[in-house]
């Protein structure tokens, strides 16, 4: 299918049905429907058509899915941009995607903008025959390069997802999402928005998370499920409740990003009463690969079972798949793989190679069938739900100019999973002053991109062949007597 279509669907099985909302606004089927047609109407009044890129860069709100939908609606695909990138970030999603629209309260970029406010409630489009297998989404991921690369999703990867997704977890049109993850992430997207409306069920947009607020959100909303990243799990854990918290709606729970401490998920289901569905999954291959059952064994400590339609296996450095116990890296395939990075067809081809996407991480099957990951083969820094690519921060800590070296770590972090720390080495005759550094870093690094230390050495330690020696900094990070 094409989720073009899905508005006007929603509006004519019942337009008076409630469909979306945030805190300003409550939209219901016949609402949202005009609201994507208005918006359709202006993108197309400035010349978007089939297969342009419309980059959208809000924080989480309503309109920012009403322009998703306006934009496909058209033919053409979008690229949500992470509000919290500087500007120069931005420019370089815009320039990299070929966008020829941004929805943004930014009017100061280099392509034409429109504000949230100047997006119509009604409007006429003109009639645009929409490809099932026509590009949907180019989400932005950090590459091993640290520069983010564009991933390819069309519309039949998103409907995979979606079916998918809704029928592992039980998902019908009495379900209502709590969307609290950011919606420039497939996750938030997919799980959060597309499902719960394909089945024919709402969704309710949280402005942000805040940890003082969030119960009181919960029972007033009264979903029946959300997803979260570990660190929100552990900053509701680690807060004492002075009211109770109501959680009668709430069916399950949904963490992924980043894996979970089983005795995070013992204590929150001890707590609260809810299931949790762990999952693991890449923007690659649109959303999730594997989860815990939500009617079966749920086994903390894994990322549970293939979900159906997905073939996911162990395989080693030469191609070979790995028998059950044995660790190596998780590959997968199957409908939800995405068409490749744009414009990069070396990396592509790198990544999908016979049909399988290369995730890069490590992990074993147990004698279950459940997915155990163990570790991450690149540098990647997961901070929170965060992607952080060490290489993006070094290079931006090299262009001061007393800055000769950097090398960026993850730091283990009771909360967030992994914090950056920064170490530096001053080019000869200069002197680094970390405070200095950091603001530096400031005003082209987007806030959980900073490192939170920056320390400066005579030298990098190196291995044999001269290159820097991490594991020997990732140890000095770790070390409290260094932190």
């Amino acid at each position: 299918m094409h989720f073009a279509s899905l508005p006007d669907t929603r509006a004519e099985q019942d337009p008076i049905q409630p469909c979306l909302s945030d805190d300003r606004l409550l939209l219901n089927n016949g609402d949202f429907a005009g609201r994507v047609r208005g918006a359709a109407a202006a993108f197309s009044a400035v010349g978007i058509g089939t297969d342009d890129i419309v980059a959208i860069m809000l924080p989480n709100q309503v309109e920012l899915v009403v322009a998703l939908f306006a934009a496909w609606r058209l033919g053409a695909a979008v690229t949500p941009i992470d509000p919290a990138l500087t500007q120069e970030e931005a420019e370089y999603q815009l320039a990299d995607s070929g966008a020829k629209l941004v929805v943004s309260e930014n009017s100061n970029f280099s392509v034409p903008t429109i504000t949230p406010d100047g997006l119509p409630t009604d409007g006429v489009t003109p009639e645009v025959e929409c490809d099932p297998n026509s590009l949907a989404l180019v989400i932005y991921t950090s590459g091993t390069t640290g520069r983010p690369k564009g991933v390819l999703l069309d519309h039949s990867n998103l409907t995979a997802m979606c079916e998918i997704s809704a029928e592992f977890t039980e998902l019908s049109a009495a379900d209502h999402s709590l969307v609290i993850l950011p919606l420039f992430h497939a996750n938030g997207i997919v799980l959060g928005i597309l499902t719960p409306l394909l089945v024919g069920g709402r969704a309710t947009i949280a402005r942000r998370f805040t940890p003082d607020t969030f119960f009181s959100v919960v029972g007033r909303v009264r979903p029946t499920y959300f997803s979260a990243v570990p660190a929100i799990y552990a900053m509701t854990l680690g807060r004492p409740l002075a009211e109770p918290v109501d959680f009668s709606s709430v069916r399950f729970v949904v963490c992924g990003g980043a894996p979970m401490p089983a005795q995070y998920i013992t204590a929150f289901e001890a707590r609260f009463g809810v299931p949790i569905v762990e999952g693991y999954g890449l923007s690659e291959a649109t959303c999730a690969s594997t989860a815990n059952p939500l009617a079966g064994p749920r086994k903390p400590g894994t990322v549970g079972v293939p979900m159906r339609g997905q073939d996911v296996a162990i395989m080693d450095p030469d191609g070979r798949m790995l028998p059950t116990g044995d660790a190596g890296e998780v590959v997968v395939r199957g409908p939800v793989v995405m068409r490749g990075y744009l414009n990069r067809p070396d990396d592509t081809a790198r990544t999908i190679v016979d049909g399988w996407l290369h995730t890069g991480d490590v992990g074993r099957f147990d004698e279950d069938g459940y997915l155990v990951l163990i570790d991450r083969i690149k540098d990647l820094i997961i901070r929170g739900a965060e992607n952080i690519y060490p290489s993006e921060i070094e290079v931006i800590l090299c262009r001061d100019p007393c800055v000769a070296e950097a090398a960026v770590v993850g730091a283990p972090d009771a909360t967030l999973g992994e914090v950056p720390v920064a170490y530096v080495v001053p080019k000869p005759g200069r002197k680094v002053q970390p405070d200095e550094l950091l603001e530096f870093c400031r005003t082209l690094l987007a806030k959980y991109k900073l490192p939170i230390e920056i320390h400066v050495l005579d030298h990098l330690p190196r291995n044999p062949a001269g290159k820097i020696h991490k594991p020997t900094l990732r140890a000095r990070a770790s070390s409290m007597e260094n932190r």
